[in-house]
């Protein structure tokens, strides 16, 4: 299988458009169990001339074990950095694509603190759909991109950024619901989280308005 590395063509073009590009990608969206996150890297023109970190791809696509020193590498490339999150009580109440963009609302919000601005940002979205722009409560202006974590550097470095955070967050909440196996299956449908939830029931942090019973097996 050819593995594509991600480049920084589109985010170099975007920038003589803009000043500033706030890269965003989800982990979690179909999960059983967790939270969603949203990772945002900053991106300028004097960062988009420096070189790609090795190793830096698409979380999917990068080995476990390797993603916390690609995490940690990706986020001293980048000007800024961050993780925004939607928790699964609020994903039951206003549904997933709203909860993403919570999370992603939150993401920009927190990357605005660390001193990115909004005046000509840009925000470079993988995927085919705005989520973000309903939520934020100030205007933004969003460019959704189909595999852009997967051909955008700034996309992946915000990918692998939300990935460990999110990986982290789940083996912490393992420790006090092991039955679950969150270590291992992050909170998706694994055929042992499955038959976990089966035997003990629903956890705080599982999403009780999905049909988990039914959900398909990601693994």
């Amino acid at each position: 299988m050819t593995v594509i590395t991600p480049r920084l063509t589109l985010e170099r073009k975007l920038l003589g458009e803009c000043d500033l590009i706030i890269a965003l990608d989800e982990v979690g969206r179909g999960a059983l169990a967790g939270p969603v996150a949203v990772g945002a890297a900053v991106m300028d023109a004097k960062g988009a001339r420096r070189r790609v970190p090795e190793g830096l791809r698409d979380s999917k696509l990068v080995p476990e074990r390797r993603r916390p020193d690609v995490a940690a590498r990706a986020a001293s490339w980048v000007q800024a950095s961050a993780v925004g999150w939607a928790t699964a009580a609020e994903v039951d109440e206003v549904g997933i694509m709203r909860a993403l963009g919570l999370a992603a609302s939150r993401a920009v919000e927190a990357v605005v603190a660390q001193g990115a601005t909004l005046e000509n940002a840009l925000v470079l979205l993988d995927g085919n759909h705005d989520y973000v722009s309903r939520v934020h409560p100030v205007p933004l202006r969003v460019r959704p991109v189909i595999k852009a974590d997967r051909d955008c550097a700034s996309v992946s470095a915000a990918s692998v950024i939300a990935k460990v955070a999110r990986d982290g967050l789940m083996a912490e909440l393992h420790e006090d619901h092991r039955d679950y196996q969150w270590d291992r299956n992050k909170g998706y449908a694994s055929p042992e989280h499955r038959e976990a939830i089966r035997s003990f029931g629903l956890s705080p942090f599982h999403r009780s308005s999905w049909a988990i019973a039914d959900a398909p097996t990601l693994f």
